[in-house]
């Protein structure tokens, strides 16, 4: 994964974005497990933060679904 979301928090807004060759799987496998994410081509995964109803475990689950996925190649 390549990180795209600014560093310095003057820059970046409410998500997180990242650059992966094999994006758009990865986003099909994560919506299968429930997790909503954003795919935009060619390799951009994208992972809004609404702070009114995003939880911290929320965060932590997406999170935990994306390492297993790329564990299992899923």
């Amino acid at each position: 994964f390549t990180v795209l979301t600014p560093r310095d928090p003057r820059y970046r807004g409410s998500q997180v974005a990242l650059a992966h060759p094999h994006g758009s799987k990865i986003i099909e496998a994560m919506l299968r497990r429930g997790v909503v994410a954003d795919f935009r081509p060619p390799d951009l995964l994208r992972f809004g933060f609404a702070p009114l109803y995003t939880r911290y475990t929320d965060v932590w689950d997406a999170v935990e679904i994306l390492r297993v996925i790329m564990e299992e190649g899923t």
